[in-house]
């Protein structure tokens, strides 16, 4: 299951890599069309692409993100619901705030976890299952 969730996040992070390229493109119109008054504003929208793109994935009727639906997994809360937007914020929130102090290392707990679970997954109270057929 964990090398199911790296592969995944490889895929998100080249679904990322084609949206931001998409965001900079438009940021390059944008500045010449309003003569970089609104560079510094579109520059923090676009610092919220990923969180975005992660908060409304988990969040949504899915409860996973693209590369997450390639490998057939889901983000479930511990009582076996999907969550919600406001749980899904947190885990992104969670994931970013914990990879970003521990240089990624801490993605190695799930390695030592008896469920495979990362700590944002432990702090948010998620798991990440295979999908079933029905959803």
């Amino acid at each position: 299951m964990t090398g199911r969730r790296l592969l995944a996040y490889v895929i998100d992070l080249f679904v990322l890599g084609g949206i931001l390229i998409l965001y900079k493109l438009m940021l390059g119109f944008l500045s010449v069309l309003t003569f970089g008054l609104l560079t510094p504003l579109l520059v923090l929208i676009g610092a919220a692409v990923p969180v975005a793109y992660h908060t409304l994935t988990i969040g949504g009727p899915a409860s996973a993100t693209w590369g997450m639906r390639v490998f057939g997994l889901q983000v479930r809360v511990w009582n076996g619901g999907k969550p919600g937007y406001l749980q899904a914020l947190l885990h992104t929130a969670a994931f970013y705030v914990t990879v970003s102090f521990t240089g990624g290392l801490i993605l190695l707990w799930a390695l030592f976890n008896n469920r495979g679970r990362c700590l944002h997954d432990i702090l948010c109270g998620t798991l990440v299952v295979r999908r079933t057929l029905g959803g």
